[in-house]
């Protein structure tokens, strides 16, 4: 006894084969979209409070829209490939090329997944804020984890596809041999990018840079702005970018203003006459930063470092919250003191001293002077 399905399915055996398979195809890619669509529908019901300035909905929404656009209709496309009234071999090729697209649409929602959950860290370890050392470190582990993620999912993705194919699979059975003498060969000729990719995994879990830190490198002050398997981005102080190989900060020294903490000390050197009082200079130099936001109050000092023959060393130490606070803060006090200093001490910049003395003249003739005689 027939069910009412199959009596459903005999209402279309008189339709042409091919025009049943467009149909199938049809409902494929509809049933496909509905099903987003129904998806998108329960993840945009908006959450009491109003919406937030960051949302997971809205990240998952943005991320996966497109992947899920060709996924869910190729889905059920392969669910429904087994009513269609094909050849086999054209069977055969059509569903070798569903499972390939299939497994491409699956590897691009798992790289969409990677990219929600970075959006989700990027938005809770924020390091726009003064004190974000744990944020930096947090954020320098995340970004190698996510290359590597992706870098992962694709060569799976890419296994998959390969071993989908018979041929194939003979061809790298008779390569095995092969396998061993090329893989040395490739290793003697990548052992600076191998060596890059290890600098990597040291650097983003050992941490002596990350996210953000301010770095002195090849005399260059500015911020890591990118750190990558093999290279990191340096932005410099005036906009330029330094790109260096990742093993360069294994290998070579290198300066790190925020390694574990923000804050920092700046000096401001000035070079006197010991004309100079002391006493005022330092009182101008409290005034200074008591009027200053920049300065965080942790350190005030001024102090005589070095004496020559012609003038003194006077150093002014100050502190602040960070690294670019700290660069401000040393340039207002540096033209404050100057402008103290050509008020009321105009003689105390370095001068070089000439004294000229007047000779005598010779004497005069018939003074009554006497010769030398021998």
């Amino acid at each position: 006894m027939p069910g009412p399905f199959d009596q459903f399915l005999d209402q279309f055996n008189h339709f042409p084969d091919v025009l049943w398979d467009i149909i199938l195809l049809g409902v494929a890619v509809v049933t496909g979209l509905i099903l987003k669509f129904l998806l998108a529908l329960m993840l945009k019901r908006k959450p009491k409070g109003g919406q937030p300035v960051f949302s997971v909905t809205r990240s998952i929404l943005a991320r996966l829209g497109k992947p899920f656009s060709l996924f869910l209709p190729l889905l059920t496309l392969n669910f429904l490939l087994p009513l269609m009234k094909m050849r086999p071999r054209v069977e055969s090729f059509i569903d070798r090329s569903v499972g390939i697209l299939l497994t491409v649409a699956f590897a691009n929602v798992l790289i969409a997944v990677v990219k929600v959950f970075e959006d989700y860290a990027y938005h809770t370890f924020d390091i726009q804020k003064a004190d974000n050392l744990k944020e930096r470190k947090i954020r320098t582990q995340l970004q190698f984890i996510r290359r590597l993620a992706i870098s992962l999912i694709l060569i799976v993705a890419a296994c998959f596809i390969l071993l989908s194919f018979n041929n194939l699979r003979k061809l790298g059975t008779g390569l095995l041999t092969g396998v061993g003498v090329g893989g040395i060969i490739i290793g003697f000729a990548a052992q600076k990018s191998l060596g890059n990719l290890l600098a990597g995994f040291q650097i983003a879990f050992t941490q002596p840079l990350r996210i953000d830190d301010v770095l002195v490198v090849e005399g260059e002050w500015g911020r890591v702005e990118e750190i990558t398997l093999t290279y990191v981005v340096l932005n410099i102080w005036d906009q330029r970018r330094l790109i260096l190989p990742i093993n360069y900060f294994v290998e070579k020294p290198f300066q790190n203003w925020t390694r574990n903490t923000a804050d920092i000390i700046g000096t401001v050197f000035l070079y006197l006459d010991y004309s100079v009082s002391l006493d005022g200079l330092r009182a101008e130099l409290n005034r200074l930063l008591d009027a200053d936001p920049l300065w965080d109050k942790r350190v005030r000092v001024m102090q005589v470092t070095n004496t020559s023959e012609k003038t003194m060393e006077v150093r002014a130490l100050m502190s602040a919250t960070s690294s670019g606070n700290a660069f401000d803060l040393r340039c207002n006090v540096r033209e404050g003191l100057i402008t103290y200093l050509q008020k009321n001490y105009p003689e105390a910049f370095p001068v070089d001293r000439v004294v000229l003395k007047r000779t005598p003249p010779p004497s005069a003739a018939g003074s009554g002077a006497v010769p030398y005689a021998s």
